[in-house]
């Protein structure tokens, strides 16, 4: 079931969180931002990831921490090749292959819940307009609890309806 909330999704007591970069991301602006500040490691090994695999757009890479949290990296924008180059846009193409892999991986890790923004309409530049949709096309069918933060509020907890 899929729930738009209003909070800080930092705060979020999801399984995962999703958020969408692009490859080589430096992690500088909105969510990345945050997520690099509030776990500086997974920066550091989305760095030595991209280094050591090139991932492509379009693809992702899911990282845990030591609670058994997920931070589920989706590349929905361009590449970042340039030492401190700005990621490049989101495309929806990008935007419904990781979400086609999100689910598998939702599946196939057998994730309880997930949390994720108004993905690639930030820095990615897309409008929400557009990736709602994909969103619920993809995620919808899916028996667990999934939480878009449609309206961030810094150090707000949301109100996460649990699975009936």
């Amino acid at each position: 079931m899929i729930y738009e909330v209003s909070g800080d999704i930092l705060l979020s007591k999801a399984q995962a969180i999703a958020h969408g970069v692009a490859p080589n991301d430096n992690f500088a602006t909105g969510l990345a931002f945050n997520l690099r500040e509030h776990w500086p490691s997974l920066y550091k090994d989305f760095r030595n990831y991209c280094h050591l695999y090139h991932p492509k757009s379009g693809e992702l890479w899911t990282w845990v921490n030591a609670e058994g949290q997920r931070i589920i990296n989706l590349l929905t924008q361009e590449a970042a090749y340039d030492n401190g180059a700005k990621p490049g846009k989101a495309s929806i193409e990008y935007v419904n292959r990781t979400l086609r892999a999100l689910k598998q991986v939702i599946e196939d890790e057998k994730i309880e819940s997930l949390a994720l923004p108004r993905l690639a309409t930030g820095v990615g530049g897309l409008s929400w307009d557009d990736v709602s949709p994909l969103i619920y096309k993809h995620l919808e069918d899916l028996e667990i609890p999934i939480y878009i933060y449609t309206l961030y509020q810094k150090g707000v907890q949301a109100d996460e309806p649990v699975k009936a």
